[in-house]
């Protein structure tokens, strides 16, 4: 029925649909007289009986969706009464059978019903109606053919019927299919939201530890400028230029902090969470590391280093781990390159792992403790990267093979103000 009530992928009205399968079985009905061969069998000319038996038998069609039951009873009435009054050609008689528009009318009631009701009217439909129906059609049929008749009225309604309860089987499998799919996609879209929110967390918990220990910095750097600004003014000054500098950096960290928790959602306190230790001249150790587990890694570097905050160190070292840690587990011990490429005049870092895919061997590797990263995937390496203002590219090489490309900003030098008053 859905392919019936759309045109071009768009739907129609459902009302509009009924209406026009009634009106054209009222158009079949109404040309039957006219479409009889001349010596056929001895029929009722059509008068105005005729005409009314043949609308009450086709428009309650139009309003099936409605009320099923109550329409396939008068249309099937109404059919049985132009039979007996010999308006129609005997379904079997002596010309042989004769399944006209109204008898698929009937037919069209039936299988309409059997789809759109609920499985007892359905029921009811089948052991009670068609055996009704095939009865009182052997019983109008001429002597000799009530057997034919019986049959063929019985076979036609009940495949009309059968076809109807499929159709609805069908429809109902489609309609747990697409719940069961959209059930799916929330699911994993709140899996999605529960990973962003765990990392988001745990990046959180390492960036408020990083502006903790800044802060902590500029009060012993604070406490002694103060002891020795009066005998050597000189290192009080540069301990003065280094509580500014720090104190630039934890309001950087700070921002990226704030960026960070974009949600009231918290989750219990870790009291073992590791301190944020690792930087950018870790990478060597991690490199060496997953080489010992069986990962071919070419590590190379290019341009010129400069200071990150503390933030971005933790977020390279993050993605490199993250990313060899997903090849290893994915590849096997396939090879790898891991590139670093510092341009401060782009004011920008860009980390950049690709592989050659699985491995031939196929053999399977277990990484090593220090190869395992702590996020959750491709989630955890975005939401590192977006934190410090990053961008992250990855997909599969067109030569097989997989590339991660972060790109890190790079820190823009600020203009140191000179001179602090004793």
């Amino acid at each position: 029925m859905n392919r019936m009530e759309s045109l071009a992928g768009r739907p129609w009205p459902r009302a509009v649909t009924d209406a026009a399968l009634a009106v054209l079985l009222t158009a079949g009905c109404l040309v039957l007289p006219l479409a009889m061969p001349q010596g056929g069998p001895a029929l009722r000319e059509p008068d105005a009986t005729w005409a009314v038996l043949v609308l009450l038998t086709t428009l309650p069609l139009a309003v099936h969706r409605l009320c099923p039951l109550p329409a396939l009873l008068v249309t099937a009435a109404a059919a049985g009464v132009l039979q007996g009054r010999h308006y129609v050609p005997d379904l079997s008689g002596p010309d042989g059978t004769s399944i006209g528009p109204t008898y698929l009318t009937v037919a069209t009631a039936v299988f309409l019903t059997a789809t759109r009701t609920t499985p007892r009217v359905a029921a009811l439909v089948g052991s009670v109606l068609i055996p009704a129906a095939a009865v009182t059609e052997a019983v109008v049929a001429p002597a000799g053919h009530r057997v034919a008749a019986l049959l063929t009225e019985g076979v036609l309604l009940i495949a009309a019927w059968a076809l109807g309860r499929l159709a609805r089987a069908r429809a109902a499998i489609r309609d747990q299919a697409l719940e069961r799919a959209a059930a799916l996609e929330r699911e994993q879209a709140a899996d999605a939201r529960a990973a962003v929110m765990a990392e988001r967390a745990r990046i959180a918990r390492e960036l408020h530890d990083i502006v903790a220990h800044n802060v902590s910095l500029m009060v012993v750097q604070t406490i002694a400028a103060d002891r020795v600004q009066d005998r050597d003014r000189d290192k009080a000054h540069e301990l003065h230029g280094a509580i500014e500098e720090t104190g630039r950096a934890t309001v950087t960290e700070l921002r990226h902090l704030l960026d960070v928790l974009r949600t009231d959602e918290e989750g219990p306190g870790d009291p073992t969470r590791e301190p944020p230790q690792p930087t950018v001249e870790a990478l060597p150790a991690l490199v060496d590391s997953v080489r010992a587990a069986g990962l071919r890694v070419d590590f190379s570097t290019s341009g010129e280093p400069v200071e990150l905050p503390a933030g971005s160190h933790l977020a390279v070292y993050r993605i490199a781990q993250e990313a060899l840690t997903n090849t290893l587990k994915h590849a096997g011990r396939t090879r790898t390159a891991l590139t670093l490429a510092w341009e401060p005049e782009r004011e920008r870092l860009t980390v950049r792992l690709c592989d050659d895919g699985p491995a031939s061997d196929g053999e399977p590797v277990r990484p090593p403790v220090a190869a395992h990263g702590t996020g959750h995937g491709l989630v955890g390496m975005r939401e590192r990267v977006g934190a410090v203002g990053g961008s992250l590219h990855t997909g599969s090489r067109p030569g097989g093979g997989y590339c991660v490309h972060a790109v890190i900003p790079l820190p823009v030098p600020e203009p140191r103000h000179e001179g602090h008053s004793a």
